[in-house]
């Protein structure tokens, strides 16, 4: 367990109670003052989250709507990329799917974990960190993208990209994504910003890199127990149509877990997908935020 990735995950946002109705003039009376109050909040919310006053992010199912309405010709790059899926894909449109991910890896249990998403016929995405991961595992890496799941990059040391410079975010992002091609063959088209924390400067970076920025909707926090047991039950609570799953394949409890949040997926009718798969016909279009 890498020392230096103490809470990969989300950072806390503050909660703040909702306000009671004022004696003069209830809540329900006054609706700019609720907008308010409710635009604040999410300012709050991207504030704490992203490290900046606030930032747009693009839903998967937003990103498909706008891909399908474009023409073919709308020429490469970005959302407009696909007018349709290649054979035999998932439609997300019409399959209730959603994405999981993996951070921070690749770790001794990765292998295992394949395993599991080999037997079970399931694909997932793994941002994968450079320092002490890709470098320590590459025969990992080259499984994962051998196998047909999705790389994506965590940079290389795991630092909080919006506290950091311009230079050195750029040089957090293109370490991995130059070992992961020595390795692979190929870039990733995707990354995580560490704990989710994102801004303009990291969007120019991440941009130039041809890397999109990818956030979640569902963390089992799983850096915070290795009961298995309990990181399925906060999986299968969480999850939702279009979601995406953040779990860490380093953690001694997530990878037993996984054939437990697999089956619990299935059985509500799930087809579980990479983000790539979750987004298309859109593709990934580098520097923009994606977030359910």
């Amino acid at each position: 367990m890498p020392s230096a990735i103490p809470m990969p995950g989300a950072a806390p946002v503050a909660r703040t109670p909702a306000p009671g109705p004022s004696r003069t003039a209830p809540a329900a009376r006054r609706p700019g003052r609720a907008r308010a109050l409710a635009a604040g909040a999410a300012l709050l919310a991207a504030a704490l989250l992203g490290g900046c006053a606030s930032y747009e992010t693009t839903a998967p199912r937003d990103a498909r709507e706008q891909a399908a309405d474009r023409p073919p010709s709308a020429g490469k790059g970005g959302s407009g990329d696909a007018a349709g899926l290649p054979p035999g894909a998932v439609d997300c449109r019409k399959a209730k799917c959603i994405a999981l991910t993996f951070d921070a890896g690749p770790g001794e249990d990765t292998p295992r974990l394949l395993d599991v998403l080999k037997r079970e016929h399931v694909h997932a995405t793994f941002f994968l960190l450079g320092a002490n991961h890709v470098m320590k595992h590459p025969g990992t890496v080259r499984r994962i993208a051998a196998e047909g799941h999705e790389l994506g990059n965590h940079t290389w040391s795991h630092r909080i990209l919006t506290g950091i410079g311009e230079a050195q975010v750029r040089e957090e992002l293109a370490r991995t994504q130059d070992a992961v091609e020595r390795i692979t063959g190929r870039r990733p088209a995707v990354m995580r910003p560490p704990q989710g924390r994102t801004d303009g400067k990291v969007a120019r970076v991440s941009r130039e890199l041809g890397l999109a920025q990818v956030l979640w909707s569902v963390s089992a926090k799983d850096y915070a127990t290795d009961d298995p047991a309990v990181i399925e039950k906060r999986v299968l609570d969480q999850a939702g149509r279009d979601g995406v799953v953040l779990l860490h394949d380093i953690y001694p409890g997530t990878v037993p877990a996984v054939p437990g949040i697999l089956a619990g997926l299935k059985q509500r009718g799930y087809t579980v997908v990479t983000f790539s798969q979750l987004l298309a016909p859109a593709v990934p279009e580098p520097g923009r935020v994606y977030k359910p």
